[in-house]
């Protein structure tokens, strides 16, 4: 079951049913469940379903197909000769019986006319669509020629791709093989090349390899054993089983703190922080009261003592406090209290505890 499409080569046999978008098989390929293909299925020739076929758009079934259940078309179909359909047969659209192409051959064919009538552009399309999927696209389950897939194994003869975010029931058995990250793995992993588990993988079972390495990333778990050359295991990894190495076993580290900062970056920093120290300075310069002047000129013109007694009873009819006068200079305030406190220097001479010995003292009432 996936969102995008599954493509399966000739000879294959898939042990369950098949859920996806376009479902296309090759020749003499068995599936032992149902067919359910939102988009369009095509089936090549002398292929076998045990179970229904529904389709949500075109079906194309090759000669000799046979079809145990129930064939249920939401658009046309094209039937080839000798095709058998156990049970009912039901399509929305037209139905057209001939050999059809088998789908390999369709696609030379098709390919060979673009490139012949010079529609280079189209032709690369078409190639990059069965090959590669857009970003924002779903990636096709493909298995290869020759496969058997089924909830005992998974068994290829090339190397093996598991994308992310899968869970897969079986052992698995490639060539080499490359998991991605977040999937979770019912079975075992072995191959005769290389293993790579992703980050956040779980693999329920052991991971050997005959003459290749192991790779283990961060935060996936192993529930069996390791057997390969070398292992690289990251610190983060989990192998609740045994690892046996005849080569190295090596640990994998994060990195500790964040990169130093170059030194155009410090050079930057401290320019900025400069600009920030000088507006602060423009800031505090603006912000500060102005300087009044204290004393007036002698040749100050009528018009700028009018102006200013103006100013002034407008700030006294506004209700601000009016300037406050100019303060006396200290001979004029020490002239003004001459008699009335002792000045600086005449103090009276005291003794050392602070009493006049020669002060008379007056008796008490009682």
């Amino acid at each position: 079951m996936t969102d995008g499409d599954v493509i399966v080569g000739g000879q294959s046999t898939v042990e369950f049913g098949v859920r996806g978008d376009d479902v296309m098989a090759g020749e003499r390929v068995t599936f032992d469940g149902h067919i359910e293909a939102e988009g369009d299925c095509r089936l090549d020739m002398w292929s076998e379903v045990e179970e229904d076929v529904l389709v949500g758009g075109d079906a194309y079934l090759g000669e000799r197909t046979r079809v145990g259940g129930e064939l249920k078309v939401a658009g046309n179909v094209d039937i080839g000769d000798d095709v058998d359909i156990e049970q009912s047969f039901e399509a929305s659209g037209h139905i057209v019986i001939r050999n059809p192409m088998p789908t390999v051959v369709f696609l030379v064919v098709y390919l060979s006319q673009l490139l012949r009538i010079g529609e280079e552009e189209a032709a690369e399309d078409l190639a990059s669509q069965l090959v590669d999927a857009e970003d924002d696209d779903d990636q096709p389950v493909v298995i290869p020629r020759g496969a058997r897939v089924s909830d005992d194994a998974w068994r290829v003869s090339t190397p093996a791709t598991v994308g992310d975010d899968c869970r897969l029931h079986g052992n698995v058995r490639a060539e080499s093989l490359d998991v991605g990250a977040g999937n979770t793995i019912f079975g075992s992993l072995r191959a005769r090349g290389d293993v790579v588990v992703g980050p956040d993988t779980e693999i329920k079972g052991d991971v050997t390899t005959r003459g290749g390495d192991v790779s283990v990333a961060k935060g996936a778990t192993v529930w069996g054993d390791i057997s390969a050359e070398d292992v690289e295991l990251h610190e983060h990894a989990v192998v609740e089983g045994k690892i046996r190495v005849s080569g190295e076993l090596t640990q994998v580290r994060d990195a500790l703190g964040p990169a130093p900062a170059a030194d155009g970056d410090g050079d930057q920093t401290d320019d900025a922080a400069d600009e920030e120290t000088a507006a602060s300075d423009d800031a505090v310069t603006d912000e500060s009261p102005p300087e009044t002047d204290v004393e007036a000129d002698a040749g100050d013109s009528d018009e700028t003592e009018a102006d200013e007694v103006e100013s002034d009873d407008e700030a006294a009819s506004d209700g601000e406090s009016a300037e406050p006068p100019a303060v006396e200079s200290r001979e004029a305030v020490e002239a003004d209290l001459d008699g009335v406190v002792p000045m600086m220097g005449a103090e009276p001479d005291h003794s050392e505890n602070g009493h006049d010995d020669e002060a008379e003292v007056v008796p008490d009432a009682d």
